[in-house]
């Protein structure tokens, strides 16, 4: 499935956030669009907030998601892990990774790509 496959996908140049309200992992709701953005050393990255194991956000039991050392999304329901760069499976019971959503950041703010 892909981000656009849902029917609340925000159109490509949706504003999320400024680039200051996010510093590691922050969950957002667009209009019904369950957004993760991670910010961090290795960049900008956005992925679908819906673990794949039962399409429940992987902060729906707690916003702790983030692993320690920040390698791993982890969904706070069923412990499945996530690479916090690819959002591949590394771990549980999920059988297929994170859906990928583009990021821009455009001035100070985030914006949904084209991509």
């Amino acid at each position: 499935m892909s981000w656009r496959d849902i029917s609340t996908a925000p159109d490509p140049g949706t504003v999320v956030c400024t680039i200051d309200e996010v510093e590691g992992v922050r969950a957002f709701d667009l209009s019904g669009f369950p957004l993760l953005v991670i910010r961090d050393a290795a960049g900008l990255r956005g992925f679908v907030n819906l673990c794949p194991h039962q399409y429940l956000p992987l902060d729906f039991r707690g916003g702790n998601i983030l692993s320690a050392d920040g390698v791993r999304l982890i969904c706070s329901s069923h412990q499945a892990q996530f690479d916090s760069t690819s959002g591949e499976v590394c771990a549980g019971p999920a059988m297929c990774g994170l859906d990928s959503v583009p990021l821009r950041r455009d001035g100070n703010k985030i914006t949904i790509g084209d991509g």
